[in-house]
Parts: structure tokens; C-alpha cells; sequence
């Protein structure tokens, strides 16, 4: 499928974030470098982390949500054997333990993992506690009781193992914690692990290999508007409607429209000539109306 290029009215960009830098950080980088002031990411990555983050700018933050919900995909290293008291690198490490697992005893706990889980957030994290990030209480010593939230791992697999280093390949809901995951693997495992590395892959069918790092962005210079893609990818996995002048005019002032063949929920508006309007949301009945709409219609 060809992906179409932004207009004047912002776009997205795959990055491949590098280590060491927060989500926000890599959007203030990119803002400063494509000259663009409205902006978000769609999902954080840990500072450790790297890979793809999706950006979104100008009218395109009006459908970001369609990435924040969609799954995504891992490289996780795991070290076997040892546990962190956060989870991966920057807690205290354990001392080591022996690791006895077989490959073929790790397949079938890795197995295990797939479909419904309830993971406990962990205490180094972004969620809120009585007005407080979790990882705020954490750093002041502080534990409180968090609820299991329920994910869905679609499919978890081995994609290497050399001595402790286990390396899995992890495709998960939206909330999903890869540190817990780390953690909770060990523990089944009965030797302990902590996450060592992460790198995403994709996200919502959008590749890491798509992604331009920050070191090409600013090579891009004057060009480094090219590097945005067009809002409209946020929703190639809706249901589309192309309309006829009157209905893409009556959707663009606000009012609702019939249409012959009801679709239910969200739906991906084009007008004539394949010009992307905005998302609709269709009922039963028929009835479409209009949710959320380009600046230009």
C-alpha cells in the first residue's frame, strides 16, 4: 500500500528513538527540527528503550488515538537469573542465580504468557497515585497497592538465548509492561530475570525499518518536512466510506448523513477524489455523522 505524503496541514513521523532520551524529548527534537509547533507522541517509550515512535503533528494529532490503542511489537532482552528492584537496568540487580531452564522449557513458559493476562503495573512507572507518578513515590521509597490491569499478548516467542541472555519477541495490547513481563517470565522460570534492552518494532502495521533517526532528520534540513506522512495512515485500518459532493459537503458542515450500507463506529471519510475528510461514526441505522474532521473539512 502506498503511503501518501503530508500536506500543509502536519503529518506523522517514524522515528527510531534512541536510548537515553524520554518520548517528550524526542518530540521537542523533532518539533525544533521539521519547524512545527503542535505535537504528541503516540505511546511512550522508557528513556532506555529505543525504536519506533510514532509522532504526530498539527491536524494530525486529532487521530492519534487509533496508534495509542493499537498493539505493538518487541525485541526484549531478558538476563536470566538475576532480578532489579525496578524491573531492568537502573534498579539494584540481585546477585546471580543458577539458570537450569532448557530452551525447550522456556518455550513452553514463554506459551503460557499468550492471550489474557492481568499484569500489576509496576512502582516505576507514569501512573498516577492520589496525584502523584508512581515512579514519584518509588524514588521517595514508597510502595502502595496497585490493581492488575488486564492485556492481551497475541504472541510471545524466543528469538535467541545465549548463556543468561534470553531474547523474545513480543506482540502485546496497548498498557502492556515488557519490564513486568520480564519479571513475571523469571518468576515462572523460578530463577528470576529483569529487562536488560527493548527495542520496538512496530507499531499497528507501521515497521521499524520505516523509521528515520534523529541523525537523519537534521540531514534532512529544508527537506525534513518530507519525512511526515499524511494524517490519513492513522486510520487505514477503519472501515472507508468514499462520498459523493453533497454528502462530504454535509459532513464537512457538521450534519449527519444516511447512507445505504450502515456501518457501526468509527469510519475513515474520503470525498470525491479520494480527499481524506476525517473519521466518522456510523450506526446501525445508517446514520453517519461526522467526529472528527481536517481543519479543511
Amino acid at each position: 500500500m502506498a503511503v501518501p505524503p503530508a500536506s500543509g496541514l502536519g503529518g506523522v513521523l517514524l522515528l527510531d528513538k534512541p536510548e537515553g532520551w524520554t518520548s517528550t524529548q524526542a518530540l521537542g527534537r523533532a518539533k525544533r527540527l521539521l519547524g512545527l509547533r503542535k505535537g504528541g507522541h503516540t505511546g511512550t517509550l522508557d528513556p532506555f528503550a529505543t525504536g519506533l515512535l510514532p509522532l504526530v503533528f498539527g491536524e494530525a494529532t486529532k487521530f492519534s488515538r487509533f496508534l495509542i490503542d493499537a498493539p505493538k511489537e518487541y525485541l526484549a532482552t531478558l538476563c536470566l537469573g538475576q532480578t532489579s528492584t525496578t524491573g531492568d537496568t537502573e534498579g539494584a540487580i540481585s546477585d546471580a542465580v543458577p539458570v537450569l531452564a532448557t530452551s525447550e522449557q522456556i518455550d513452553d513458559v514463554l506459551r503460557g504468557f499468550v492471550g489474557v493476562q492481568f499484569q500489576v503495573p509496576p512502582m516505576h512507572s507514569a501512573l498516577h497515585h492520589q496525584g502523584k507518578r508512581l515512579y514519584e513515590l518509588a524514588r521517595e521509597g514508597v510502595e502502595v497497592e496497585r490493581t492488575p490491569r488486564e492485556i492481551f499478548i497475541h504472541s510471545i516467542e524466543r528469538a535467541d538465548k545465549s548463556g543468561e541472555n534470553l531474547i523474545i519477541s513480543v506482540k502485546c495490547s496497548k498498557g502492556t509492561y515488557i519490564r513486568t513481563l520480564a519479571q513475571d517470565i523469571g518468576a515462572r522460570l523460578g530463577c528470576g530475570a529483569y529487562l536488560t534492552g527493548l527495542r520496538r518494532t512496530a507499531v499497528a502495521g507501521f515497521r521499524l525499518e520505516q523509521a528515520i533517526t534523529v541523525e537523519g532528520l537534521a540531514e534532512a534540513g529544508a527537506r525534513s518536512r518530507e519525512c511526515l506522512l499524511s494524517p490519513e495512515v492513522l486510520v487505514r485500518d477503519l472501515p472507508a466510506r468514499h462520498l459523493d459532493e453533497p454528502e462530504a459537503d454535509a459532513i464537512e458542515h457538521g450534519r449527519a448523513i444516511t447512507l445505504p450500507e450502515p456501518v457501526c463506529g468509527d469510519v475513515a471519510l474520503f470525498g470525491p477524489g479520494g480527499r481524506f475528510l476525517g473519521v466518522g461514526l456510523g450506526t446501525a441505522d445508517g446514520a453517519m455523522s461526522p467526529a472528527r474532521l481536517l481543519a479543511n473539512g
